[in-house]
């Protein structure tokens, strides 16, 4: 029942946020306010935020599959205070300051590599590939009969000193990683 509850919510909050356009939302459409929504679901160490000024960041890493629709999302949107912001990133190096972190393709290709690189660092990192979990991502987006599922990895949360809440938990598949 707390399943429904939850899944009903965010399935609310994601069609309010697309009741907005008309005709079908895209997957990219969908997975961006998945994206936007995470951030209400993990908690950050403090010193993920340097200053009260610091917002709420939401990288790219490589190619945009999100077309701008993220963008649009979070503008004018704050949480406990902050607000959001989306940047994009050509390389791992260029990432300073970053709360949530979609890994796209091609990039994903250098998932292990990425992941090392990060390790430690409190940025959830999301993607779409196989395996993503298992192989040191927080949270992968899985597409099933046009459905949006998450698999979730707490261990990979965890090491990075990131909560994920029980909430976002019980409506995922919870992995455990592949020892790589």
């Amino acid at each position: 029942m707390a399943f429904l509850r939850v899944t009903t919510a965010v399935l609310l909050v994601c069609a309010a946020r697309l009741g907005a356009q008309t005709g079908k939302a895209s997957e990219a459409q969908v997975k961006a306010v998945f994206l936007f929504n995470f951030a209400q679901f993990v908690d950050w160490p403090p010193a993920a935020f340097p200053d009260t000024e610091t917002p709420l960041v939401i990288g790219i890493l490589g190619a945009d599959p999100f077309e701008g629709f993220l963008d649009q999302t979070v503008r004018g949107e704050q949480l406990r205070g902050r607000a959001f912001q989306v940047r994009r990133y050509r390389s791992v190096e260029e990432i300073k300051t970053c709360h949530i972190l979609f890994i796209s393709r091609p990039a994903g290709d250098r998932l292990d590599e990425i992941t090392a690189s990060l390790k430690n660092r409190p940025i959830l990192t999301v993607g779409d590939d196989d395996g993503f979990a298992e192989r040191g991502g927080m949270i992968r987006f899985v597409t099933d009969r046009s459905r949006i599922r998450l698999q979730i990895n707490p261990q990979a949360a965890e090491a990075a000193h990131l909560t994920i809440s029980s909430k976002l938990l019980r409506v995922a598949e919870v992995i455990t990683p592949t020892g790589r």
